[in-house]
């Protein structure tokens, strides 16, 4: 069974597709090895955050992106959340985002 990506909302599907040409070419490529290998590519292409929360590490000439991402039984790949990275510590904030939506979906069987 192949592994599978799925969005969070169509908004952030929509988001990741607005990405700067560099970051959304790096993104594509980085989701293409997901999907042949599984989410944990290992760094500096995927980093654990917290129990079950991962990131997907994008960088590119134009600057630095973040996409949050956890996992589901059926080799399903849920993308939860995405920012643009301006500093060098990911803001609490986003990570709060991501921990929402992953409890919001592995709590309501969605996916």
């Amino acid at each position: 069974m192949a592994w599978k990506i799925k969005y969070y909302s169509r908004n952030l599907e929509e988001e990741i597709l607005k990405l700067p040409d560099g970051l959304l070419a790096r993104y594509l490529r980085l989701t293409d090895l997901m999907l042949e290998f599984g989410a944990n590519l290992g760094l500096p292409h995927t980093k654990p955050i917290d129990s079950g929360l991962f990131e997907l590490r994008v960088k590119s000439k134009e600057g630095i992106a973040r996409v949050f991402f956890c996992t589901k039984i059926g080799k399903k790949i849920i993308m939860l959340h995405s920012f643009i990275k301006k500093s060098q510590k990911t803001p609490k904030k986003e990570i709060k985002i991501a921990k929402t939506r992953m409890k919001e979906v592995t709590q309501n069987g969605t996916f």
